[in-house]
């Protein structure tokens, strides 16, 4: 039994039941302590992990244990190149969020804080359960937190509306995902990944299986047209919720796609099914894209933005798939995908930070409203254009590497759908530049501008650390191109034979 890993998915639990007993003001240190042990406990393992081990589907840190002989399923647990990266993610983005409300003062800010360590608990046994009923438990866990942030710390006039609609569309998908898992399950030996992936499932079975699956990680994603609770929810959430849903839950379904939906059902991914995915995610890119440019709510507008990125992480993945499946091992569009996902879950967090700074400032989230602030902020001014840089990709950004190993991956499944699918780098840059020069530049107005300062030692933190984060991994974006390799081979090995 690995001990590191327990302790890894026990801690923020552990960490969760004290900070919801904590109840005074310094439960926020009590919760930042244990996001801070957990993002170091998660460098230290990746310090030992072995990034090139052999393409056998080889676990590191294993736990597996039998907890159930009558339904066949296990507390399996373990890491392999796929799960650290979304580890690492998970691990420091929920310390910087934390951090983030240092500034506020957020009503029962325990239980605030106490959700959150509870949903980094959900999130953790998400990417590491290697178990299909385990994974759905888990699935389920990181709903509750997220919809009591949403619903408990939203905005006034529309925390029933936005939270119903979410919740809803979420636990329907969730049920859908279920009922597929457990029609696998029964034409296969346990519960256990290996066991689904070799699960007796003609093709017509397979079909309806991908559907069911699908569903709920359309909905999570979101795909187009699964995606109308989203904007609501990213937008009246506090901001905590809207990074926590848009930096690091959305990435779920990005690693239950790769993880179970491929690899269970590859003959579908052939037929006409992979092509209806392909299409939904390039209409999504698009759509996202255009509804972005007209938008004058900044949390909107990235809500949008996120949209758009989303499609095309799914594009590239249904393009390594479909290539796959048709015989020659294609991983470079799931690569582009992974690097996107780590990319994006750093960049949509800042966008959305900055959106908070700029309505702490400015009292609004109208775009149209602002202007003039990198005269009063310029520390703000540098750190939040380089996040948008990321966020546009330019080279030299961590947005670059994985959007053009994207693009390139769909241009070797369709020429058509690559050019239509590469528009969102030109419609990223209009909308995010307009996003900036409204904020930034122009008159503004000078009775708040005079009233208003640069950046607290709070918001610095956070900001210069994503900062960090986008031009390193710009720079060198190889190690985690090598991090997810062998998972990747072998999830795609596994859909070839």
């Amino acid at each position: 039994m690995s001990y590191l890993l327990l302790t890894l998915l026990l801690l923020p639990l552990a960490g969760s039941l004290l900070v919801f007993a904590w109840k005074n003001s310094a439960s926020k240190f009590l919760a930042l302590g244990i996001a801070l042990a957990e993002m170091f406990l998660t460098f230290y393992m990746l310090s030992g992990f072995d990034f090139k081990p052999t393409v056998d589907g080889v676990l590191q840190n294993e736990i597996n244990y039998p907890w159930s002989n009558f339904i066949k399923s296990n507390l399996h647990f373990g890491i392999d190149g796929m799960t650290m990266l979304f580890l690492l993610l998970t691990n420091i983005l929920s310390a910087l969020i934390i951090l983030s409300s240092f500034n506020e003062k957020p009503g029962y800010r325990n239980t605030f804080y106490g959700l959150i360590l509870l949903m980094q608990f959900g999130l953790i046994g998400v990417f590491t359960a290697y178990d299909g009923l385990l994974f759905y438990i888990f699935w389920e866990i990181t709903l509750i937190p997220i919809w009591l942030i949403a619903g408990i710390w939203g905005q006034e006039n529309k925390k029933i509306q936005f939270t119903t609609k979410f919740f809803v569309y979420t636990f329907v998908g969730s049920l859908f995902m279920l009922v597929g898992l457990i029609y696998v399950y029964t034409h296969s030996a346990s519960f256990a990944l290996t066991d689904l992936y070799n699960a007796d499932l003609n093709a017509s079975q397979q079909t309806v299986v991908f559907w069911f699956i699908f569903f709920a990680f359309a909905v999570k994603l979101p795909i187009f047209p699964f995606h109308s609770w989203q904007p609501d929810t990213y937008t009246y959430s506090p901001t905590q919720g809207s990074m926590l849903l848009s930096g690091i839950m959305l990435k779920m379904a990005v690693y239950g796609l790769l993880r179970y939906l491929l690899p269970i059902t590859p003959v579908p991914v052939l037929g006409i099914s992979g092509q209806i995915v392909m299409v939904l995610a390039i209409i999504g890119v698009v759509h996202g894209a255009l509804i972005a440019v007209i938008q004058n709510d900044s949390k909107r507008l990235v809500a949008y933005s996120s949209l758009s990125h989303v499609g095309l992480m799914t594009a590239g993945i249904m393009a390594s798939a479909i290539l796959t499946v048709k015989g020659n091992l294609f991983i470079e569009g799931a690569e582009g995908a992974l690097v996107q996902a780590f990319a994006h879950g750093i960049n949509v967090v800042g966008l959305f930070y900055a959106c908070d700074i700029l309505y702490k400032r400015f009292k609004t989230r109208d775009i149209r409203k602002m202007g003039g602030l990198a005269r009063v902020a310029p520390k703000f001014a540098v750190l939040f254009m380089v996040i948008l840089l990321g966020s546009i990709a330019l080279p030299l950004t961590n947005g670059f590497v994985g959007e053009f190993i994207l693009i390139k991956s769909i241009f070797d499944y369709s020429t058509i759908a690559a050019v239509i699918a590469g528009t969102t780098m030109i419609f990223s840059s209009v909308y995010l530049f307009r996003f900036y020069g409204k904020a930034m530049f122009g008159e503004g107005d000078e009775s708040i501008l005079s009233s208003v300062g640069d950046l607290t030692d709070v918001e610095f933190s956070v900001m210069a650390s994503l900062v960090v984060f986008v031009i390193l991994l710009g720079v060198f974006p190889q190690p985690i191109i090598e991090m997810v390799g062998s998972s990747l081979k072998f999830i795609f090995t596994s859909m070839m034979n």
